[in-house]
């Protein structure tokens, strides 16, 4: 794939992921994780995976990258809950 001028999606892959006719969710899930693994450490995350959906999703709502998009939003939003065995007191 070719490099992409958005620093959003360096590879391009989300851009190519709605050119590609027929494309299922599973695929476009499959795209998004590679995509999620091939930002740059300084990139943030959710800034750029909001980004990529104003920038796509109004365009082709039905389109299955928009909804594995608007998954990625909504898992980004829900707080995680943080502890284990590192958070408890040392008593």
């Amino acid at each position: 794939m070719a490099q992409s001028d958005d620093p959003n999606d360096p590879k391009g892959l989300i851009r190519e992921a709605y050119r590609i006719d027929g494309i299922t969710a599973p695929e476009c899930r499959s795209i998004f994780l590679d995509w999620a693994l091939s930002l740059p450490e300084a990139c943030d995350q959710a800034q750029a995976l909001r980004a990529l959906h104003a920038s796509y999703a109004p365009g082709a709502p039905d389109h299955p990258m928009s909804q594995v998009l608007q998954e990625g939003l909504s898992a980004a939003q829900t707080p995680r809950r943080r502890g284990g065995w590192r958070s408890r007191e040392r008593g």
